[in-house]
């Protein structure tokens, strides 16, 4: 029996958004690869600029029409979380904490992202959704202070992660709205545009030397971090926030800490220990639950 129109957009926005997630999930143990041999604020300059190279040729190539005046000011605030504010404050942060315990913290991504939703696209999850919500933001709380033990570095790290977690969720859910109107590829390619030369300038003044030494590792994980992270990954992720509503398909970022823990692994040799399986498994049951509960939009 063929699908309704619902039920096929519905699939193509899991399976965009899926997509964005796996890019997302090894955003971290990449930046805790290069953040270890490069500096941060080159970092998030470089990534970006990269990126916006990149967006400038995509642009040139496929001439796609040219946002309208009303959509500037989302576009602004756009870049500004997801150039810089969570590129910034997440390498900042993976100094300091391994990606394991980052993937966990971040945890509460999809409760943040919904909230987001609420107030960019005025969507209205139900009372149950936001109760599954904040419990399983409320486990992942609950981590970051018992894993932090008393630890300064590590807590310091946690505050980084949760002020990136709420710039994260601003970004996908400006970006997601904005995907209406000027589309999924075109919205972070043109915040990548017309940021370049605020970025170029911030990077002559403020990046320090490079370490042209570095390892192929690190300079590998710098190139994730710029051509997949902050550009490509957007294409699918932006598209499906479109298609399946920001707080639904937000839910699917329930699967990122599983994508991060097992990169973190694989890659890096972190050792996952019962804690981080634990709390990992309960952050996703409740962010699951409100999978199922209802969502409006007005």
């Amino acid at each position: 029996m063929p699908l309704d129109s619902p039920t096929r957009r519905q699939r193509q926005a899991v399976v965009l958004g899926l997509m964005g997630v796996t890019v997302f999930g090894l955003t971290t143990p990449a930046t805790r690869v290069a953040v270890l041999e490069l500096d941060p604020v080159f970092i998030t300059l470089g990534r970006a600029l990269l990126a916006a190279a990149l967006a400038a040729v995509t642009l040139v190539i496929a001439r796609p029409r040219a946002p309208q005046r009303q959509d500037w000011g989302r576009l602004f605030w756009f870049s500004v979380c997801s150039i810089i504010g969570f590129p910034l404050l997440m390498t900042l942060a993976m100094q300091y904490a391994p990606a394991s315990h980052a993937a966990v913290v971040l945890a509460a991504l999809p409760l943040l992202t919904a909230m987001s939703g609420v107030l960019v696209a005025r969507e209205r999850p139900s009372l149950g959704f936001w109760a599954c919500g904040i419990a399983g933001t409320a486990a992942a709380a609950l981590y970051a202070v018992l894993s932090g033990g008393g630890a300064a570095d590590l807590h310091w790290a946690d505050l980084l992660l949760g002020a990136a977690a709420l710039s994260a969720a601003m970004a996908y859910a400006l970006g997601g709205e904005m995907s209406h109107r000027i589309g999924g590829w075109e919205g972070i390619s043109w915040a990548l545009v017309v940021s370049a030369p605020v970025l170029l300038l911030a990077f002559v003044v403020l990046a320090p030397p490079i370490n042209w030494g570095a390892s192929a590792a690190a300079w590998v994980g710098f190139l994730y971090v710029a051509m997949f992270s902050q550009f490509l990954g957007f294409f699918a992720w932006n598209k499906g926030l479109s298609l399946g509503g920001i707080s639904r398909i937000g839910q699917l970022l329930l699967l990122q800490p599983f994508v991060t823990l097992l990169a973190a692994s694989l890659l890096l040799g972190e050792t996952i220990g019962w804690m981080e399986v634990v709390f990992c498994v309960v952050v996703v049951m409740f962010v699951a639950l409100g999978w199922r509960m209802r969502v409006s939009r007005t």
